[in-house]
């Protein structure tokens, strides 16, 4: 297949040969081939080119062949470090960056300064390199950009996971652009505010040499193969491609693969430097990850492209985009890319129909314009370049804003602001809102069987969200409206004639007691407004209605129907994760028994976009293996959780206590919450891999709206609900530093606090045993009779729980005999084991040990104190009380190394707030500040007058804290009920004589 050509030069400019120096930044090969189509132009136009590159030089070579080209061997930048071919390393990212150019900037624009004066460049092009654009407004040249995203963008969203330290990358490099003078946008454009004026070219796609039916004589391939060209720009260590993974008459055009690399007969082992786009023309398909050059190829040659998704790089989802409005791409689960699950996606590539028919000629276009720009044309700015630029800065400030961890979605806003200014063809689209038909439903469109909604707001709204899954999905017209893909998955997950099952589970704010809880300390929770919702339904595995790739996935086994689980994950699509799981549920047995949890862990572990599924999926196991209950039935699941992900709120709880809660519900499992929460921490500590205390699904399942959990954690007692006295608040405020029990930090304390008992309850041995052995008790007793001090010794031999020593105690006793240090080898070359089953002890590392076994102690005693405290005399004192002590509990988290600059940050505003001259005396109304859960990022508690002035002052910390760091701080205001008191909801869908029909 050949496109048809182009006018294939660009209008010679009068008077001199101009000089161009093009940078291209060090991320793929996809920069350096667009860059060929551009420069290739400008060379056959008779000027001279100078590439500024670290691509190899056949990229170039290949397809120009002329004097006027010059390779400069430089890297300026690294764009984004990959873990693996699927995977970007965030932090890896920006600290190579900052070693590659933040560290040596001075001297790179020295030299650039000086190289670009030695050429006497007429124009400086980047794509899409930050400081190239300050090096020319140094060099007093001018420049211009040519790219669909630029690094600001991608950048923004790995400073959420790398912290405020970071940050200051993301402003440098738009300030860098911000010198260049225009942008050429290509297609599938991400936002870029830093541009001050945009042109929007054509697709840059390279041209074809050879015909479809030239390369496939070439290759001795006739038209009744199929052929898939596999493009991944290298692949998954040690992963061996199998014959068995292509359908019968299906051969595959294997890119990039490596030297030694054995293949399979049905598999074709490409040469190094083969020119894709003709391999890419005469195929049927492709398979391969999503970037500018197999996205741009598929558009114009109308291959289909069956894709897999790659974690953390912003550009994703605005290419995808485009992929699938031009009907041109398949999501392929990674797991199934994995195992070689590949027939069902290659069938459905084939079924689709590509449609794009925009211009392919943007190399052209983009070098007419760098050329008249050299000479000394000035592009003028359009009336609509204002508004252009606010959208994208509003975009930019919405993706810095969001929840951290999550990646961007396209918002129908955005695009529909493009229509409307004609900045694109319009995309027919349906925006879900409440007034659109698909949420027009209310509540009553169910009947509720059992249970009941509490008056709570967002189960209301969960149900009307429900409600309108089945809507507007007829075939036909409405078929091809762009929509949500995890809407278009629910509305076929559920039999809308059958029960279906609701659950909720709030997520909790961390008044009291925090990291203490593996410690056995007493801790005091408030569940929070936000929660997860989870519809569960189950079916006979004859009549569920199964995805298309799972029900391949039987037929290739053979199997007759066996129960499938189908999960759907409403806010997926706003996260780089996809927004379905499937499995076969005897796929988590093995040899008639479960499969182990840490296969579990593995299991799920091996596909980060899916690795949320553990969370869901670690349930069914667990009851499995814990309460022996076998799962006959196909089981579908929605979650829809409001929950933001890592600010300390347990929203990891949220979701296994509301799945766990469902599914029980729906298979007539009776669970007290008190069980249902050590369920639930079984799934995150041994499945999900973070080594978390009970306290978040405690809270989660058995707390009660506007009450305080009280807990002892040994393992899991409520003591009681205490009420939160009239006059007293609690607000958390989000710092936007991701927190994550699963990171090294909070593991390596609580690691520390197990070394530290088990040095304490050896040191009481030894005690123990001289006193015993001298009839008498040493002096370290400190005027205790014999026997007492015997007894004291003999607990603190055995002791289980950190908590249960008193502050006096270890003060007078241990607290000096405990290193500050220790390394892991030493340790266990002493002790053997610390006897945690969720933590493992790294021989290599040296673990902080005094300060996590000091902590629980104390904070043990400061929660005590915390609740009486709430019950006492209603007086300034009680409440300066309650604020110290958790000041108290925010600075020992410190010396354990859990804080971070945000949180500190936040409660040094509470404490300016506080003393500041206004808020003295009985004016004052916020009294103390901590941070929550397992600390190193997340929220911060404050404790508050409640009164209308305290929620003004909380708003005025948000906003300080927003003027200091850029980022707007989410709060969280308000309680609702645990999974225990709201129960579960029992369904069935109405149907009126104006309700659509069951699309069963």
């Amino acid at each position: 297949m050949r496109i048809k050509e182009e006018d294939d030069h660009v209008s010679v400019a009068p008077g001199k040969r101009l000089i161009f120096a093009y940078y291209i930044t060090g991320h793929g090969f996809g920069h350096a081939t667009r860059v060929v189509e551009v420069v290739r132009h400008l060379i056959a136009a008779g000027h001279d080119v100078h590439v500024v590159t670290a691509a190899p030089d056949f990229v170039f070579t290949t397809e120009i062949q002329s004097p006027n080209l010059y390779i400069r061997k430089v890297l300026l930048d690294c764009g984004a470090v990959q873990a693996d071919a699927l995977t970007v390393d965030r932090l890896a990212s920006l600290e190579k960056y900052s070693q590659t150019a933040v560290v040596p900037r001075a001297s790179i624009l020295a030299t650039e300064v000086e190289w670009l004066n030695s050429i006497k460049a007429d124009l400086v092009v980047s794509d899409v390199v930050p400081v190239a654009c300050r090096a020319a407004a140094d060099a007093g040249i001018r420049s211009v950009c040519v790219t669909n995203f630029s690094w600001d963008f991608i950048y923004a969203e790995y400073v959420m996971e790398a912290g405020y330290h970071h940050r200051s990358i993301v402003w440098q490099i738009a300030e860098d652009y911000s010198h260049c003078e225009f942008l050429l946008r290509l297609p599938g454009y991400c936002p870029m505010p830093a541009f001050r004026d945009v042109i929007d070219v054509p697709l840059v796609v390279r041209r074809l040499h050879k015909s479809r039916a030239e390369v496939r004589e070439e290759l001795g391939i006739g038209e009744d193969v199929k052929l898939v060209v596999f493009n991944f720009g290298g692949q998954q260590a040690g992963w061996k491609l199998k014959q068995e993974w292509l359908p019968p008459g299906w051969l595959c055009l294997v890119c990039a693969a490596s030297d030694n690399q054995e293949l399979p007969p049905n598999f074709i082992k490409l040469a190094k430097d083969v020119y894709t786009p003709d391999v890419i023309a005469a195929c049927d398909c492709m398979l391969g990850k999503i970037g500018y050059g197999t996205v741009s190829e598929a558009l114009a040659y109308k291959l289909p492209f069956v894709f897999v998704r790659r974690d953390y790089f912003n550009e994703e989802p605005f290419l995808r985009n485009m992929l699938e409005y031009y009907q041109c791409g398949v999501e392929m689960i990674r797991r199934d890319l994995l195992i070689g699950h590949w027939t069902p996606y290659l069938e459905r590539a084939l079924s689709l129909k590509p449609c794009y028919e925009g211009g392919i000629n943007g190399g052209e276009v983009a070098a007419q314009i760098l050329q008249d720009t050299a000479i000394g044309k000035n592009y003028a700015s359009d009336k609509l370049s204002g508004a252009r630029r606010l959208r994208d800065a509003i975009i930019l400030g919405y993706q810095l804003q969001r929840a951290p961890g999550r990646d961007m979605s396209i918002p129908d806003w955005y695009s529909l602001a493009e229509n409307e200014l004609g900045l694109r063809p319009a995309l027919p689209s349906e925006e879900i809102n409440e007034k659109s038909p698909l949420s027009e439903s209310s509540i009553q469109d169910f009947e509720i069987l059992h249970g009941e909604l509490h008056g709570l707001p967002d189960t209301m709204a969960f149900l009307r969200s429900l409600a309108g899954l089945d809507a507007g999905l007829d075939s036909g017209k409405n078929a091809e409206k762009r929509q949500l893909r995890e809407r278009i998955a629910a509305a076929g997950l559920f039999n809308w004639e059958e029960e279906i099952f609701v659950a909720r589970a709030p997520g909790r704010l961390d008044v009291m007691g925090g990291i203490a809880d593996y410690s056995g300390s007493l801790v005091l929770q408030m569940p929070i407004r936000e929660a997860c919702h989870v519809a569960v339904q189950r079916n006979h595995p004859s009549k569920h209605r199964l995805w298309k790739h799972a029900l391949a996935r039987q037929h290739a086994k053979g199997q007759r129907p066996i129960p499938v689980l189908q999960v759907v994950s409403f806010g997926s699509e706003l996260s780089n994760r996809a927004p379905t799981f499937d499995m076969d549920l005897c796929d988590l047995m093995e040899d008639e028994q479960p499969i182990s949890y840490e296969k579990a862990k593995k299991f799920f572990a091996q596909d980060p976009s899916q690795k949320w599924a553990a969370y869901i999926a670690g349930t069914i196991l667990v009851l499995m293996s814990e309460l022996g209950v076998c799962f006959e039935d196909s089981i579908s699941i929605l979650v829809s959780s409001a929950v933001p992900e890592g600010k300390g709120v347990s929203s990891s709880a949220a979701v296994e206590v509301a799945t766990m809660s469902a599914i029980a519900a729906a298979h007539g499992l009776k669970i007290t919450p008190r069980n249902l929460a050590l369920l639930c921490q079984k799934v995150e500590n041994h499945i999900v891999g973070a080594p978390c205390g009970v306290m978040d699904q405690m809270t989660s399942a058995c707390g009660e709206a506007n009450k305080l959990l009280a807990m002892v954690c040994q393992p899991a007692e409520v003591k009681e609900l205490v009420n939160i006295p009239s006059h007293i608040r609690f607000w958390g405020i989000d710092s936007g530093i991701r927190h994550s029990i699963g990171g090294a930090d909070y593991g390596s304390v609580r690691i520390g606090a197990f070394m530290g008992r088990k040095m304490i309850q050896s040191m009481a041995s030894a005690m123990l045993s001289r006193s015993l052995g001298n009839s008498q008790v040493v002096d370290v007793m400190n005027g205790y009779e014999e026997e007492h001090g015997i007894e004291l010794l003999e607990t603190e031999a055995s002791l289980d729980y950190l908590s249960n020593l008193s502050p006096h105690r270890y003060e007078a006793v241990y607290a000096k005999k405990l290193p500050e240090f220790m390394v892991g080898e030493e340790f266990l070359d002493k002790y053997v084991d610390h006897n945690d089953s969720v933590t493992v002890i790294d021989s290599k590392r040296t673990y902080h040990l005094r300060a996590p076994a000091r902590h629980p102690i104390y904070e043990n005693f400061r929660v005590k104190a915390f609740k009486v405290l709430l019950t006492a005399a209603t007086t300034d004192e009680q409440l300066n009380a309650l604020g110290e002590l958790m000041y108290q509990c925010h600075y020992s988290y410190g010396d354990c190394g859990l804080g971070s600059d945000g949180t500190d940050r936040l409660v040094t505003l509470v404490q300016q707030m506080q003393h500041h001259e206004s808020s003295k005396g009985e004016n004052g109304t916020l009294f103390g500040a901590k941070i929550t859960g397992g600390g190193s990022g997340g929220s911060v508690c404050v404790v508050g007058r409640n009164c209308i002035r305290s929620s003004q002052e909380i708003i005025e910390i948000q906003q300080r804290y927003k003027a200091a760091t850029g980022y707007l701080p989410f709060i969280f205001d308000g309680s609702s009920p645990g999974a225990g008191m709201f129960g579960y909801l029992k369904i069935r869908r109405r149907f009126t004589s104006s309700s659509p029909k069951p699309q069963n």
